[in-house]
């Protein structure tokens, strides 16, 4: 006789589970038990009372199901909220946190419990979250948009163990929220104005007309920046959205902002129309909308209208000498302008062979305009990603061609904030950290949203010694882009700080969370990890994170650290160094 069929049904599976419960109970098994069972209590509990119900328990985690995703996603946000504030006056090595991960999912139920792919998602999402954070799949988060005050952060597909396709995955983690409130609270006490400029869609036919929008937002992003009344998030974030189909509320979440400015440009021969709107992401209206059609010739006086305008509309009271000052240095032709737009689309990729034609560009740019600032000092930093990606055979000549680059900026222009980061992340790799700090300081007093500006400011803090602010200025990079392409660049820094003062099971949690995020290419967050777990004597697993580091870059040395990065500040680098050479780095 034919078996009957299996009942199925559609739920939300939420999946808990203690972290380094082995590591825990290694230090103090009865009291860890007891402090573990407190919190699957605790956190059923909560389930339970939320109209969620427990399924099981298996040793230190929790299968539960909810008729709602909303509910779910609700419940481990208020769990994971407690649990982080009871575990704030608890010394590190003596907290309890759990990870939580959520999916939506078509199961098979059969008594009184659930079965298959979408409750096999669940764990494995459990599984790559981080210690007191959730991470959710896209149906859940499909589901969740617009419901919760709670932002999660895209970090794009992941493959799964036994999940036969990619999942889109979205993350939440209590000092992601901090980082978030805390920039909003300061917003709210001063009350700044915060703003996430958009790229302008392209609505011409052809793709390559890109660069146009591209170069109108990166120009707006610049000018608002200099308004210290603003909150601008760096460019490298809003463009992070460039393509997707957008909720304006959610990414106001996502970024900490309240308005959002978005739309299109058009280019019909020698004519472009520019059609813009700011939204008040809280109440979804529209403050300021407008449509400009001018000749190319005219582009720049377009963007200095436009920064005016928004200006205008997002303060009142804002004096006309700060909306004058934010007025852009634009080259004197469009040809240079053209050239570098073009430039920074190669720059930003940050991909070692599309270097040299973004140099190549800013060249031909400044060869255009001689007076254009910003063109040198991309120059500049293009020689420092040079040395730093360790593609050049030669890494003194180029930081010094770099730096007579960014001083050429300096003479066009003692003012721009570019000029100034440039010269000193060229600093930074000469080991002259006092210049490079003084450099980097001043292009945040010139842009304080240049979110590159203070990773740079951080890394040089962090081999100055200073690492205490070295922290809290990497941290500032994080909240002005906290969707930065380069984002795993300011973790990794944190994790090299804990290295450098040699706490090394900090600096293993930090190089974990860098792992995590889908960018995180290159060597870089491998060797830190490698160098962290040898420095606490796991040798095998050390091995392990370097063999990865080298499959990335297979002629990683000492030898190649040493010459292409900056070892030469006082201390430098030797606790990271020291680590890679325990695990048989040579």
């Amino acid at each position: 006789m034919p078996s009957e069929p299996l009942n199925r049904k559609l739920t939300a599976i939420l999946y808990t589970d203690v972290a380094g419960y082995s590591r825990l109970t290694g230090g103090d098994e009865e009291g860890t038990h007891r402090q573990v069972m407190e919190v699957l209590d605790y956190a059923s509990q909560q389930i339970e009372n939320a109209g969620g119900k427990v399924l099981r328990y298996a040793g230190d985690a929790i299968l539960a199901e909810f008729s709602s995703a909303v509910g779910a996603v609700n419940t481990a946000i208020e769990i994971q909220r407690e649990m982080a504030r009871k575990n704030h006056q608890v010394d590190d090595d003596k907290k309890v946190q759990i990870r939580i991960g959520i999916n939506i999912g078509d199961v098979i139920e059969d008594r009184g419990e659930v079965f298959g792919d979408g409750v096999n998602l669940a764990a494995r999402l459990e599984a790559v979250a981080a210690e007191g954070g959730i991470c959710i799949s896209a149906s859940v988060h499909e589901q969740i948009m617009g419901k919760l005050d709670v932002g999660f952060r895209d970090d794009g597909k992941e493959t799964f163990k036994n999940i036969n396709r990619p999942v889109h995955v979205f993350r939440w983690e209590p000092e992601q929220e901090q980082t978030v409130k805390s920039a909003g609270n300061s917003i709210r006490e001063s009350e700044k104005p915060s703003i996430a400029v958009l790229a302008l869609t392209n609505m011409s036919n052809d793709p390559n007309q890109d660069y146009i929008g591209d170069g109108i937002t990166e120009d707006l992003i610049t000018a608002l920046s200099k308004i210290r009344s603003f909150k601008v998030i760096s460019r490298e974030s809003t463009f992070s959205y460039k393509g997707m189909a957008i909720d304006v509320r959610q990414v106001a979440k996502e970024l900490g902002v309240r308005f959002v400015l978005e739309g299109s440009v058009r280019k019909a021969g020698n004519r472009v129309r520019v059609t813009v709107q700011l939204i008040d992401a809280e109440t979804g209206h529209h403050v300021w909308a407008e449509r400009y059609d001018r000749e190319m010739e005219d582009i720049f006086d377009l963007q200095d209208e436009m920064v005016r305008v928004i200006a205008s509309a997002l303060e009142p009271e804002l004096n006309a000498f700060e909306r004058e000052r934010a007025v852009n240095k634009s080259p004197d032709n469009l040809d240079a302008w053209e050239l570098y737009q073009r430039a920074l689309w190669y720059m930003w990729t940050f991909e070692g062979e599309k270097i040299p034609t973004a140099m190549e560009l800013f060249k031909r740019a400044s060869e255009a305009d001689p007076k254009f600032a910003p063109a040198y000092a991309y120059y500049a930093y293009c020689c420092y990603m040079f040395v730093i990606l360790g593609i050049t055979e030669n890494p003194d000549a180029l930081l010094q061609e770099g730096l007579d680059s960014a001083r050429k900026a300096l003479q066009c222009d003692d003012r721009d904030a570019i000029s100034y980061f440039a010269i000193g992340r060229i600093h930074m790799m000469l080991g002259d950290h006092d210049a490079s700090i003084a450099a980097l300081r001043k292009s945040i007093e010139l842009n304080p949203c240049f979110a590159q500006a203070y990773h740079g400011l951080g890394f040089a803090l962090s081999l100055a010694g200073e690492l205490e602010e070295s922290g809290r200025t990497t941290k500032q990079a994080v909240a002005m882009s906290p969707r930065d392409p380069m984002l795993w660049a300011f973790t990794i820094v944190h994790a090299l700080n804990y290295i450098l003062s040699e706490d090394y099971e900090a600096a293993l949690e930090w190089a974990n969370y860098t792992l995590q995020i889908p960018n995180a290419t290159g060597y870089w967050s491998h060797a830190v990890k490698a160098s962290a777990l040898a420095n606490l004597g796991r040798i095998d697993e050390a091995k392990q994170s370097l063999a990865l580091a080298q499959e990335a870059k297979p002629d990683l040395s000492i030898g190649f650290l040493e010459k292409n990065l900056p070892t030469k500040h006082p201390g430098g680098l030797d606790p990271y160094l020291d680590g890679l050479r325990k695990c048989g780095l040579g």
